[in-house]
Protein backbone atom coordinates (compact mmCIF):
# COMPACT_ATOMS: atom_id res chain seq x y z
CA UNK A 1 0.00 0.00 0.00
CA UNK A 2 1.51 3.34 -1.12
CA UNK A 3 1.69 6.31 0.81
CA UNK A 4 1.14 10.34 -0.21
CA UNK A 5 3.55 12.38 1.77
CA UNK A 6 0.42 14.27 2.85
CA UNK A 7 -1.73 11.63 3.11
CA UNK A 8 -3.43 8.71 3.33
CA UNK A 9 -2.34 5.65 2.09
CA UNK A 10 -2.96 5.46 -2.00
CA UNK A 11 -4.25 1.93 -2.89
CA UNK A 12 -7.46 1.01 -1.71
CA UNK A 13 -10.86 0.90 -3.24
CA UNK A 14 -13.39 4.02 -2.79
CA UNK A 15 -16.23 2.81 -0.60
CA UNK A 16 -19.16 2.66 -3.10
CA UNK A 17 -22.36 3.91 -1.13
CA UNK A 18 -25.13 1.80 -1.79
CA UNK A 19 -28.58 4.21 -2.33
CA UNK A 20 -30.32 5.03 0.55
CA UNK A 21 -27.29 4.22 2.70
CA UNK A 22 -27.09 5.66 6.19
CA UNK A 23 -23.62 7.38 6.43
CA UNK A 24 -20.87 6.34 8.41
CA UNK A 25 -22.91 2.29 8.22
CA UNK A 26 -20.83 -0.30 9.77
CA UNK A 27 -19.76 -1.18 6.29
CA UNK A 28 -18.55 2.09 6.09
CA UNK A 29 -16.56 2.41 9.21
CA UNK A 30 -14.59 -0.97 8.81
CA UNK A 31 -14.28 0.57 5.31
CA UNK A 32 -12.27 3.37 7.74
CA UNK A 33 -10.83 1.15 10.20
CA UNK A 34 -9.26 -1.10 7.43
CA UNK A 35 -7.59 1.75 6.00
CA UNK A 36 -6.41 3.11 9.17
CA UNK A 37 -4.92 0.09 10.22
CA UNK A 38 -3.29 -0.29 6.75
CA UNK A 39 -1.89 3.14 7.33
CA UNK A 40 -0.32 2.57 10.21
CA UNK A 41 0.87 -0.89 9.32
CA UNK A 42 2.86 0.89 6.79
CA UNK A 43 4.37 3.41 9.11
CA UNK A 44 5.15 1.08 11.33
CA UNK A 45 7.29 -0.74 8.95
CA UNK A 46 8.99 2.49 7.98
CA UNK A 47 10.07 3.07 11.44
CA UNK A 48 11.24 -0.69 11.97
CA UNK A 49 13.43 0.39 8.23
CA UNK A 50 14.86 3.44 9.56
CA UNK A 51 16.15 1.63 12.69
CA UNK A 52 17.47 -0.99 10.91
CA UNK A 53 19.07 0.91 8.50
CA UNK A 54 20.43 3.84 10.86
CA UNK A 55 22.26 0.61 12.82
CA UNK A 56 23.35 -1.34 9.50
CA UNK A 57 25.04 2.15 8.55
CA UNK A 58 26.35 3.82 11.74
CA UNK A 59 29.93 4.54 10.62
CA UNK A 60 32.87 6.28 12.27
CA UNK A 61 34.26 7.94 9.23
CA UNK A 62 37.40 9.84 9.38
CA UNK A 63 36.76 12.41 6.80
CA UNK A 64 34.38 15.35 8.99
CA UNK A 65 32.16 16.02 6.24
CA UNK A 66 31.58 12.59 5.59
CA UNK A 67 30.72 12.25 9.21
CA UNK A 68 28.40 15.70 8.69
CA UNK A 69 26.77 13.86 6.01
CA UNK A 70 25.90 10.84 7.38
CA UNK A 71 24.33 13.23 10.72
CA UNK A 72 22.70 15.01 8.51
CA UNK A 73 20.95 11.83 6.73
CA UNK A 74 19.98 10.54 10.18
CA UNK A 75 18.81 14.14 11.33
CA UNK A 76 16.29 14.04 8.37
CA UNK A 77 15.34 10.81 9.10
CA UNK A 78 14.10 10.94 12.34
CA UNK A 79 12.53 13.85 11.86
CA UNK A 80 10.34 12.25 9.38
CA UNK A 81 9.74 9.11 11.93
CA UNK A 82 8.71 12.01 14.78
CA UNK A 83 6.42 13.24 12.30
CA UNK A 84 5.00 10.14 11.20
CA UNK A 85 4.65 8.87 15.21
CA UNK A 86 2.81 11.83 16.03
CA UNK A 87 0.23 10.53 12.79
CA UNK A 88 0.27 7.31 14.40
CA UNK A 89 -1.05 9.01 17.33
CA UNK A 90 -3.80 10.85 15.30
CA UNK A 91 -4.59 7.04 13.55
CA UNK A 92 -5.54 5.72 16.77
CA UNK A 93 -7.37 8.69 17.75
CA UNK A 94 -9.42 8.11 14.88
CA UNK A 95 -9.93 4.75 15.32
CA UNK A 96 -11.09 5.25 18.75
CA UNK A 97 -13.50 7.50 17.18
CA UNK A 98 -14.32 4.79 14.91
CA UNK A 99 -15.65 2.95 18.04
CA UNK A 100 -17.00 5.01 19.80
CA UNK A 101 -19.63 6.32 16.68
CA UNK A 102 -18.02 9.94 16.35
CA UNK A 103 -16.06 8.83 13.50
CA UNK A 104 -16.74 11.19 10.61
CA UNK A 105 -18.59 13.88 11.96
CA UNK A 106 -16.82 17.67 12.41
CA UNK A 107 -15.66 18.11 15.93
CA UNK A 108 -16.62 21.91 15.60
CA UNK A 109 -20.12 22.20 14.10
CA UNK A 110 -21.37 18.24 14.09
CA UNK A 111 -22.10 17.79 10.34
CA UNK A 112 -20.74 15.07 8.04
CA UNK A 113 -17.33 15.10 6.84
CA UNK A 114 -18.05 12.94 4.38
CA UNK A 115 -16.86 9.89 2.64
CA UNK A 116 -14.73 11.41 -0.09
CA UNK A 117 -12.60 13.55 1.81
CA UNK A 118 -11.97 11.11 4.80
CA UNK A 119 -10.58 8.44 2.08
CA UNK A 120 -8.30 11.49 1.06
CA UNK A 121 -7.62 12.04 4.70
CA UNK A 122 -8.98 9.44 7.26
CA UNK A 123 -7.98 11.28 10.20
CA UNK A 124 -9.96 14.39 9.43
CA UNK A 125 -11.64 15.95 12.33
CA UNK A 126 -13.62 18.33 10.61
CA UNK A 127 -15.30 19.08 7.54
CA UNK A 128 -13.94 21.34 4.71
CA UNK A 129 -15.93 24.05 5.68
CA UNK A 130 -14.46 24.49 9.20
CA UNK A 131 -11.18 24.05 8.22
CA UNK A 132 -11.03 26.24 5.82
CA UNK A 133 -12.29 28.58 8.31
CA UNK A 134 -9.57 27.53 10.40
CA UNK A 135 -6.78 27.76 7.39
CA UNK A 136 -8.29 31.63 7.15
CA UNK A 137 -7.81 32.52 10.84
CA UNK A 138 -3.95 31.27 10.73
CA UNK A 139 -3.25 33.19 7.71
CA UNK A 140 -4.71 35.95 9.29
CA UNK A 141 -2.38 35.39 12.66
CA UNK A 142 0.40 34.57 10.36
Amino acid sequence: MAETKAGAPKSFTPYQTAPGEEYMSGQQREHFRHILLAWKQELMEEVERTVHHMQDEAANFPDPNDRATQEEEFTLELRTRDRERKLIKKIDESIGTIDSGDYGYCEVCGVEIGVRRLEARPTATKCIDCKTLDELREKQHA
